[in-house]
């Protein structure tokens, strides 16, 4: 009896002093075998993942079409504006341009010449000359701003053109990508609507299996900079719901759950696991340390999954339907582990 008590004191010792040190090995927690129901509701979520990351990346683009339609409105606004004042401008000096030029079409002329000519005495022919010199001054500013004025209204008005050709073309654009979100979201509810029917048809041992066990582990070992601070915000959120869409408390997806991590320790990156992929610098899978991102995919076109790496074989990530925010062994991420991405340092 005694040793019996000797035995549960050992085991309880050592797992305490396994949490508390984030000592804990891979196989104390390790994945079991997924049965094949569980493997179809895997692969029924991983294309549910795709689908999702392309939604968001043409709600994104769609967003950034909105940016270029209103950049080119204002571009127009501004060249019409611009267009306007120069018109003005050039009316100004068209008047006297156009008496001119009606002057000496009629024989008037304005030259030095002519006011010897004409001219009755020295002194008359100064102040002719000095005139003609005032009028000619005179002649070549209104020429000089008139042509001003009708090169700035000829550019402004190609300005204006050429902005609501950008803002028409943005139009169609976006117009085109809110059809494609629309197609998008019709597919992407029909693939969760089939995932949740699909879970409510695995048995209660499978619907286990797909949870795996529980890890509530206290994990100092992470760092102090923004990668150590994300892997911590990160494994705040274990037990959070897991929903495509979702990028806040208490509702995640993989990338939204990354998303915010880093965000709460003051890093942004993008919203989908494709586009997190471009972040950062790549590392091998033998070189992680914590706060990388670890991405799963047969190629950077059809990533589907994104987890953070924890340390000492550790990951956390919001994975699949039916599964909260967790902690698991980094097998746990998939079978089709594509590469890694250090975000911070």
């Amino acid at each position: 009896m005694k040793s019996h008590k000797v035995m549960r004191r050992t085991i309880f010792t050592a797992a305490l002093i396994v949490v508390v040190n984030n000592l804990a090995p891979v196989s104390a927690i390790a994945e079991p075998a997924d049965s094949a129901a569980v493997q179809k509701y895997k692969d029924l979520n991983n294309q549910a993942a795709q689908l999702n990351d392309a939604f968001l990346k043409a709600q994104e683009d769609r967003a950034a079409r909105q940016a270029d339609i209103d950049k080119a409105a204002a571009d127009l606004a501004t060249a019409k504006t611009a267009q306007a004042d120069a018109k003005a401008k050039e009316g100004e000096f068209r008047d006297q341009v156009d008496s001119l030029s009606a002057a000496a079409f009629n024989g008037a002329r304005y030259d030095k010449l002519s006011a010897l000519l004409t001219g009755t005495s020295p002194d008359d022919f100064l102040a002719r000359a000095t005139a003609l010199d005032v009028l000619s001054a005179d002649n070549n500013n209104a020429l000089k701003q008139f042509k001003a004025a009708v090169d700035k209204a000829t550019d402004a008005s190609n300005l204006a053109t050429d902005a609501g050709r950008r803002a028409t073309e943005a139009r169609d654009a976006a117009q085109k990508l809110a059809d494609d979100i629309a197609a998008k979201k019709k597919d992407l509810d029909a693939q969760i609507k089939q995932l949740k029917s699909q879970y409510s048809n695995l048995s209660p041992a499978d619907q286990a299996a797909l949870k795996g066990p529980k890890d509530d582990g206290v994990y100092l070992n992470v760092g102090t900079g923004a990668a150590g601070k994300a892997v911590q915000f990160a494994l705040s959120r274990r037990g959070d719901t897991y929903d495509l869409g979702g990028s806040k408390p208490p509702v995640f997806d993989c990338s939204g759950l990354t998303m915010w991590a880093y965000g709460q320790a003051g890093v942004t990156i993008p919203r989908t696991s494709r586009q997190q992929y471009t972040v950062g610098k790549a590392v091998s899978k033998a070189d992680l340390q914590p706060g990388d991102l670890l991405f799963y995919g047969g190629s950077a076109a059809t990533i589907h999954h994104v987890a953070m790496y924890i340390g000492d074989g550790m990951i956390v990530h919001a994975s699949d339907y039916g599964i909260p925010v967790k902690s698991a062994p980094l097998s746990n991420g998939g079978k089709d582990f594509f590469g890694a991405r250090r975000i911070v340092g």
